[in-house]
């Protein structure tokens, strides 16, 4: 399929994948390394021993999951004259296991930089816990059908923006059999759920921010909600 590739080409493919495996090998020293440091000076407190070692573990799982999705991509397919691609199942649990390891450690970091702010549970506070809870699952929910976007090209289906072609739901959106498929298979119904899903996560962000305006809230607090925002609107 790629005949006509060049050596320059093939290069800079080649760069692109080999500094990404050396940037993961990297992050895992990162975390192994210092992580027997301070528990060999027991610098680790018991619970916090149990996290470093599940996000130590989960750094070994990470890196595992990537070889087992790029191995998806090199399966010879006889009967197949499609561009050769990595399944997409393995492309999301490969990108949602770096969003929970990225999320694991800036939580586990804040919580030891930064001390808990000792607010009243008033039921407003309560409400806003669960709501960004909501929230943060939304998001992720979000980023993953991201990856079934990438995975199956779904990004080149449909280039016009609120309608998909001349339609607000295209035809073919329940093509595949059984209708379970669309969702992970159908390229139409993957692009289509990820923009219902970005636009319920940066309504709902919005929502999130309108209501901690009315909660009295400490600073670091507000200036969370409101880069959370920034951040939504810029995505």
């Amino acid at each position: 399929l790629n005949h006509d590739m060049t050596l320059p080409e093939f290069k800079f493919i080649w760069y692109m994948e080999y500094s990404h495996r050396m940037w993961g090998r990297a992050v895992g020293l990162a975390y192994i390394l210092p992580a027997a440091y301070f528990w060999r000076r027991g610098w680790l407190s018991r619970p916090l021993k149990g996290r470093v070692l599940a996000l130590c573990g989960l750094v070994c799982f990470q890196g595992l999951l990537g070889w087992y999705m790029v191995k998806s991509g090199l399966e010879e397919k006889p009967d197949s004259y499609d561009i050769p691609r990595v399944s997409q199942y393995r492309l999301a649990a490969h990108l949602g296991s770096a969003l929970v390891l990225y999320s694991a450690s800036l939580w586990t970091g804040l919580s030891l930089l930064l001390p808990q702010h000792k607010l009243p549970e008033t039921k407003q506070l309560l409400r806003l816990r669960q709501y960004a809870h909501g929230t943060t699952a939304l998001i992720f929910l979000t980023a993953l059908s991201g990856a079934f976007v990438a995975g199956l090209d779904a990004g080149l289906v449909y280039n016009s923006f609120p309608k998909m072609g001349e339609r607000w739901i295209p035809d073919d959106l329940l093509a595949f059999s059984p209708v379970l498929r669309n969702i992970f298979e159908n390229p139409t119904t993957v692009q289509f759920d990820h923009r219902i899903l970005g636009i319920a996560s940066v309504t709902a962000v919005t929502a999130l921010y309108l209501f901690s305006r009315k909660i009295p809230l400490p600073r670091r607090t507000r200036m969370a909600v409101t880069s959370l925002l920034a951040v939504a609107c810029m995505q």
